[in-house]
């Protein structure tokens, strides 16, 4: 990474920035894909939503308590919006008390003789996957739970969302809700999401609200503690890195889910060396096998691709180098980057992508000039980084393939020039004219 950056300034300095390659091209071999054992399995880049293992991804299933990722999303733009406080304190109904005391559920017991808070039950449901704990949420949230799972389905279509069906706000299938399910929903209906749908729910939930990382990567946490309620909740997540046999360094969230429909599953998330990936894999053959299967993901990942910067912030494509400005007090004017362009590359695709620059519609009159007044931090163009491999990489989504665009602003503003300034040019432009012309007429007499 560190070679590709100073190769880059040194074609920066030099005004080429159009085609990255390296002094020593080294030959792309394609990394061997991980033989999972899953129904459905996804790994992508949690920076830019580029997928780079998928098997089956559109295909529906029930996602079991990977639902909780919405409830989740739900309850952090609640916050966000101030319509909830982490110190809120929580009403809990008889439905809530009920479904809290089935031992054959996670769960921790709720009473109505005590209180809760928000961010304990959001401890509860985050860390233990507590079911009536994320039920007492959405009726927090929302009023009731049916009008929670309306929420939910909005906020899907809202993301873009293609493959999902949500019944109820914990994942269980509403048959073990002992009644209990959101109105409007068949007694024996169970939510569906693809492997896909719920990669992409949780590319935006960590993009929109990272702190969910700060409860999801708690190992252990005693609900309650100091009271008769009290519940030692282990987190479901064995990956964590200290969590035994299965910690997985990096590995800071996010949600395990079963039913006897749904099968096993797991949405994990792990960073190193600031490369982030989100896998997501759906009815393996155990408990066990979802953490395996993850490994196999993230080894696959971390191994063979990472994040780099292909130009940097800052940066001045050729063609922006020096601006032809009209009417300006200065002739010329420079451009740059407002950022870097950064994607997820496989080891040895350094030399795949070039750079292209386009100034942006009607920033230019007939002659290709800026035209003053200029100010500083001006748009005038984009400059897009292409990939030209041999893979074929989807996205989670296709406009996401935008990243690998960005801005090119004016480095400093262009004062229109005063009238005495741009009558004497045009007075000097009309005698230049005429002294050009008869040079022009003299030499043609020899």
């Amino acid at each position: 990474m560190g070679r590709l950056k100073s190769y880059i300034k040194h074609i920066s300095a030099y005004g080429l920035g159009v085609m990255f390659f390296l002094t020593a091209p080294v030959e792309h071999i394609e990394a061997s894909e991980p033989d999972l054992e899953a129904e459905a399995a996804i790994l992508v880049d949690a920076q830019t939503g580029k997928m780079i293992y998928q098997e089956e991804v559109d295909v529906i299933l029930p996602p079991a308590s990977m639902t909780k990722i919405m409830s989740e999303y739900l309850v952090h733009e609640a916050l966000d919006e101030g319509t909830i406080s982490w110190d809120d304190e929580v009403t809990i109904t008889d439905e809530v008390n009920a479904l809290s005391h089935d031992t054959a559920l996670s769960n921790v017991f709720l009473s109505q003789d005590e209180t809760y808070t928000v961010q304990e039950l959001y401890e509860a449901m985050t860390i233990y996957s507590a079911n009536a704990a994320t039920v007492a949420l959405a009726e927090e949230i929302s009023g009731s739970e049916t009008e929670f799972v309306e929420d939910m389905n909005a906020k899907a279509e809202e993301l873009g969302l293609t493959e999902y069906n949500f019944v109820n706000s914990s994942g269980l299938n509403n048959s073990s809700m002992q009644g209990l399910h959101p109105d409007g929903t068949d007694a024996d209906a169970e939510n569906e999401m693809s492997a896909r749908a719920t990669a992409l729910l949780t590319y935006h939930l960590l993009n929109d609200y990272p702190e969910v990382l700060d409860t999801a990567s708690i190992e252990e946490m005693t609900f309650k503690e100091g009271t008769d309620d009290a519940v030692d909740m282990r987190n479901w997540n064995e990956m964590l890195p200290g969590m035994g046999s299965h910690g997985y360094e990096g590995m800071d969230g996010l949600k395990t889910g079963y039913t006897e429909l749904a099968g096993n599953a797991f949405t994990g998330t792990a960073e190193r060396d600031d490369t982030r990936f989100i896998s997501v894999v759906m009815r393996t053959d155990s408990r066990e096998a979802r953490f395996e299967e993850t490994e196999k993901l993230m080894d696959y990942g971390f191994d063979n691709f990472q994040e780099i910067e292909i130009v940097e912030a800052g940066y001045t494509p050729e063609e922006a180098e020096a601006i032809s400005v009209t009417r300006g007090e200065e002739d010329q004017v420079a451009a740059s980057t407002t950022e870097a362009i950064q994607t997820l590359i496989e080891e040895g695709e350094e030399e795949d992508y070039e750079t292209s620059f386009a100034f942006a519609d009607s920033v230019l009159n007939d002659e290709g000039e800026l035209v003053a007044p200029l100010e500083e931090g001006e748009v005038i163009g984009q400059l897009s980084a292409e990939y030209h491999g041999e893979q074929d990489y989807d996205y989670l989504q296709s406009d996401m393939q935008n990243h690998k665009t960005v801005e090119v602003v004016l480095d400093e503003g262009v004062e229109e020039a005063g009238w005495f300034s741009l009558t004497m040019r045009s007075i000097g432009g009309f005698f230049s004219g005429i002294w050009n012309q008869a040079t022009d007429t003299v030499r043609g007499w020899f």
